[in-house]
Order: structure tokens, then C-alpha cells, then sequence
């Protein structure tokens, strides 16, 4: 990862702003844990504490998070929503996803109930902040009728299970992450990362099966060149 070196120090840090955006990078996109960044920056000559780590990610990984959100194309007006269940200190909570057609995620949200309440809760937040969609996509859970028909009542709703695979295949990140590292371990915490998470890998997996490896190798290069800026954009 080539980030420009010299870059003005955050103040209040002892580590400049270039390793802990590397930090923060190898935390999210290579699905490390924090002894694990801890060892890569250990290889590299960088002493740095596992909770310090887990401190620049908890505190920057946002900051990366809202950047790439910021820059991001408008997205497609064709979205798939999903809910899915994930475990925090043993209780069942609800990982309220939604991406666009395609693939990108528009955002997550994490609750503890799947009700007619909370996807009136998830589909406001999503219209707010992309406006109505012209299709929704969703399985056959019934409390998405009636916040689709009220806050998108021009939509086409479409409640299918065989239609939402494209969604199906974006929560296997989440799950990778549960399977290696174990169960999250509250429901902040898993708000503040999940959403972090799927967008700082937004930029960084391109869909390499649909790309030549000179398209690849071009996204990628341009997914270092923003990483790189939001960087120099860092802030205390």
C-alpha cells in the first residue's frame, strides 16, 4: 500500500496519520485482527499496542467510512433489502442490510427486533438519504409492505426470496468476520464497525470476476490514490 510519506502529524498521536490509515486499512480489508495488524506493524519496524490499534480503528475507521460515502457515484434506483441474524453477548439481534443492483452497499443498520417498526425505522434512513427508489427488492417478511407503500409509494415492491441473492452473497464479509473472531461483542460496537467495514471494502473489491487483470489492477491503484487523500483529510 503506497501512501505518501511526510504528511502533517495528527496532533496529540505519536504515530503518524500514513500508519495508522495503514492500520486502519489492514483491519478492514484483509479481515485481520488486531494482534494480527499489530504483528504487520511489528514486521515493519512499528511498535504499536494491540489497544492502540483497536483505538485508531474504533476512532478513524468512520472518519474513512464517511469520505468514501461522500465520493461515491449516486446509486442505482434498483435496491435489494435483507435482514439477517447476528449474535451479541448471546442475544439475537438483526443486521439490517440494503444494497443497490449494483452490489454496492447503501448502508446497514442493527437491531434488535424484525418488525414492521424496525423496517419502517431502516427504509426512512435509507430514503432520506438517497431519496425514493423505483424498485425495492426484499424477501417475503411482511413488514416491508407497509413503510414501502408509505415512504415509496411510487416503488415497484417485489418480495421474493429467489430475487434477493445478489444480497445474500453481500452479508458473507460479515459472516467471514463472525466465523474467525467469534461473536460481536455489543451492539454499538457492531454498528460502528459493520458500517465502517462495508465501505471501506466497497472501494477495495472491485468485482474481480467481471474485470480484465489490467481493469483490476487500475480500480485497485485508484482505490490506494483515495485512500491516500481521505488520509491527508484525517482530523482529531
Amino acid at each position: 500500500m503506497n501512501i505518501p510519506i511526510h504528511m502533517p502529524r495528527l496532533k496529540g498521536f505519536r504515530y503518524p496519520r500514513e500508519i495508522i490509515s495503514y492500520a486502519v486499512w489492514a483491519y478492514h480489508r484483509l479481515a485481520l485482527s488486531t494482534a494480527d495488524v499489530e504483528d504487520l506493524l511489528a514486521a515493519r519496524g512499528v511498535i504499536v499496542s494491540r489497544e492502540a490499534i483497536r483505538l485508531w480503528v474504533n476512532r478513524f475507521g468512520r472518519h474513512f467510512a464517511d469520505c468514501i460515502r461522500r465520493d461515491r457515484p449516486r446509486p442505482n434506483d434498483k435496491w435489494h433489502l435483507d435482514e439477517v441474524v447476528i449474535t451479541i453477548r448471546g442475544k439475537k439481534h438483526w443486521l439490517w442490510r440494503a444494497i443497490d443492483a449494483n452490489g454496492d452497499v447503501l448502508d446497514i443498520l442493527v437491531q434488535t427486533r424484525r418488525n414492521a417498526k424496525a423496517a419502517k425505522r431502516f427504509f426512512k434512513k435509507l430514503v432520506t438519504e438517497f431519496g425514493e427508489p423505483r424498485v425495492v427488492i426484499t424477501d417475503k417478511l411482511r413488514s416491508y409492505i407497509k413503510p414501502v407503500k408509505i415512504l415509496a409509494p411510487n416503488a415497484d415492491h417485489r418480495a421474493h426470496k429467489g430475487l434477493n441473492n445478489a444480497i445474500e452473497v453481500s452479508h458473507r464479509p460479515t459472516r467471514k468476520r463472525e466465523k474467525i473472531f467469534g461473536k460481536l461483542k455489543s451492539h454499538r460496537q457492531a454498528q460502528r464497525f459493520l458500517a465502517a467495514h462495508d465501505q471501506i471494502n466497497l472501494i477495495f473489491r472491485p468485482r474481480r470476476y467481471q474485470l480484465t487483470a489490467a481493469s483490476y489492477r487500475h480500480a485497485r491503484s485508484d482505490a490506494f490514490s483515495l485512500w491516500a487523500d481521505y488520509t491527508v483529510e484525517m482530523v482529531v
